[in-house]
Formats: structure tokens, sequence, C-alpha cells
């Protein structure tokens, strides 16, 4: 977990500290409680981005709480 980072609930996209918003989603729900990071360059060509349903590149969390 990086404690000067937000994860998004909703679609796991990673977000500055001081947002209140998620720049993926505009989704509110936001929480320092996360784990694991992936950067996602190229979704249309990644497994991992189909498995996590992410269609626009971007840094995600692997698992929200």
């Amino acid at each position: 977990m990086a404690s000067n980072r937000l994860a998004c609930r909703e679609c796991h996209a990673i977000n500055p500290a001081d947002e209140t918003t998620c720049n993926q989603c505009a989704s509110s729900s936001l929480t320092e409680d996360w784990a694991g990071y992936v950067v996602i360059a190229h979704p249309e060509e990644s497994e991992i981005a189909s498995e996590m349903q992410v269609t626009q590149p971007g840094s995600y969390a692997l698992k929200v709480r």
C-alpha cells in the first residue's frame, strides 16, 4: 500500500492523495486501503486489463478494500 495515493473502490484506478474524486470514473469512493500495483499501457492488448475490465491506460490497484 502506498499511503500517498488513493485507490478508487469502483474502478481500482490509483489517484493522488489530494483528489476527492477518481480521475478515471469520477467516483468519490476513494481509499488508502489497497494492495498491489499494475500499470496498464495498452488495455486492448492486455489479459490483465481484460480480467480487471480496464479500458483506459493508467495505474491500478490489484486489491481494494
